[in-house]
């Protein structure tokens, strides 16, 4: 294959990849978009390796470009620099597919290498960036059950095997083709059958999840608006238990963000707080930002908040550079004064888990973007969560794909640790997900409203919590001593090459 006919076979993979997340959600085309790198990476072990780099960057380019277009509701810049960013570390990960291309065992070292790629862009540069992973795709599909065994990166491994099984059927016959083939179909009737839902159930418990809107287009809102909104809609939701109209809820969830005034220097806001709750009979979560030590810090937290006042509380531990704070201000605030606008303070990292006391309830607190991030989930659940919350606010991303591609990740972690999954937004996706995976109920987008539901909590764990994290790291040592060793093979053959040329009379 030549390198032209290469590139257009990346692009092709990188759109076909694309399609798998959403808003195109097209199931199984993740594989298929895979595979096709796959098999392109194979059909060029001749090139050099700069121009294997440029083959992919350019499949990053495409891909990225393609599933996170939603990042320019923040800026162009920020697209552009993060879809640069993911899509080197991609090219990366390219030149280790090309070199395990060439051993026998690659069928099983490419999808090690990628699972490899996924952890490495997930962790670097900052936090890290594990969003569009293949796992991510088995959602709604006869395989995402793997997941509650495998955990996430497990199931990456075993999509991106079913992908190297695509190539070797499609390039070899006989029983060669005939063993991926029913490797792939034994993957998918398993997970047909495999188990899933609540981990242990115990007893049920009510939330209000409480979706107060946003009062405008995103940091166009005077401070304490957002605050009201949230206050008023709980205030109604406290209206109908007092009138009988429901019944009283065993915990509150307020959203992230749905309090931009620090309670504990407002007296007003902290009066309101804890009046409706009095007024419930009910603890509320509530999701804000709340002073850092200095003037220009600040920690984006859930506080659990009753009549008598704040009690524990969880900071995000993830927090999205050049969206929440800003690596490298002093430089950068001069040449693009919008950073210094648009983010004044610099949200701080947490550093405890997020399990929390919540009436009688152990919840396992995660914001936004921490979702995304296995060791924040599993930390949770092994610290006592009987539940999973996912405060966020999406406000900045309303009519892009970011707000789904998020919900399908809650749902992954639904099945993964058999706990039923509650997302209070503050203007949507606000809803329900049971242990299974399946959407209960979803809040009507970009408008005031409470969702009520009985869950039932979790007192057990899944294999994925306590097998998923050394799989893991079993796949990725896999992939770099597949790299390695493919590396020292290439060598010693170039060496064997030239050697022979050189005896030629």
């Amino acid at each position: 294959m030549n390198p032209w006919t290469a590139a257009a076979a990346v692009v092709a993979a990188g759109l076909l990849s694309a399609l798998a997340f959403d808003p195109f959600a097209v199931p199984g085309a993740g594989v298929v978009g895979l595979a096709v790198l796959f098999a392109t990476v194979r059909a060029v072990p001749d090139l050099r390796t700069r121009t294997v780099l440029a083959l992919g960057l350019l499949h990053g380019l495409v891909f990225f470009g393609v599933t996170i277009w939603w990042m320019r509701a923040v800026s162009d810049g920020a697209y552009v620099g993060l879809v640069i960013g993911e899509a080197v570390l991609l090219a990366l990960i390219t030149v280790g597919l090309w070199h395990v291309a060439a051993l026998r065992w690659w069928p099983l070292l490419m999808p090690a290498v990628w699972v490899l790629g996924e952890s490495l862009r997930g962790s670097f540069p900052f936090s890290g960036f594990p969003w569009v992973r293949l796992a991510h795709t088995s959602v709604g599909t006869p395989v995402e059950s793997w997941v509650r065994l495998l955990g996430v990166p497990g199931t990456s491994f075993l999509l991106a095997l079913a992908a190297a099984g695509l190539v070797v059927a499609v390039t070899t016959s006989g029983a060669r083709r005939a063993v991926p083939i029913v490797g792939i179909a034994a993957a998918i009737g398993a997970g047909l059958v495999l188990p899933t839902g609540v981990a242990d159930p115990g007893e049920t418990r009510r939330f209000a999840l409480v979706q107060g809107d946003v009062p405008g287009e995103f940091l166009t809102w005077p401070r304490g608006e957002i605050f009201e909104l949230h206050a008023a809609e709980t205030q109604r939701l406290a209206d109908r238990v007092t009138d009988g109209d429901t019944e009283a809820p065993d915990a509150v969830l307020w959203p992230e963000n749905a309090t931009d005034v620090d309670p504990n220097f407002a007296p007003g806001v902290r009066g309101m707080i804890e009046d409706l709750s009095a007024q419930l009979g009910a603890p509320i979560l509530v999701g804000g930002l709340f002073d850092g030590p200095t003037a220009d810090t600040v920690y984006n937290a859930g506080v659990v908040w009753d009549e008598d006042g704040p009690g524990e509380m969880y900071v995000k531990r993830k927090p999205v550079a050049y969206g929440e704070y800003v690596p490298f201000r002093d430089t950068l605030g001069s040449l693009v004064p919008r950073i210094d606008r648009d983010i004044p303070r610099d949200m701080l990292p947490g550093d405890e888990v997020g399990s929390l006391t919540i009436g009688d309830i152990q919840i396992g607190d995660t914001i936004c973007y921490d979702i995304a991030f296995d060791g924040v989930v599993r930390d949770a659940v092994t610290d006592g969560a009987e539940v999973i919350v996912v405060q966020t606010s999406n406000a900045a991303f309303t009519g892009t794909a970011q707000p789904e591609q998020q919900w399908d990740i809650s749902r992954l972690r639904a099945i993964e640790t058999g706990r039923w999954v509650l997302v209070p937004s503050t203007n949507g996706i606000s809803g329900v997900i049971d242990a299974d995976g399946r959407v209960v109920e979803r809040a009507p987008l970009g408008e005031p409203a409470t969702i009520e539901v009985d869950v039932p909590l979790a007192s057990g764990t899944t294999p994925a919590i306590h097998a998923g994290r050394p799989l893991a790291w079993l796949v990725v040592t896999l992939g770099v001593m597949g790299w390695v060793v493919a590396i020292v093979v290439r060598r010693r053959d170039r060496a064997g090459h030239i050697h022979l040329e050189g005896d030629q009379p």
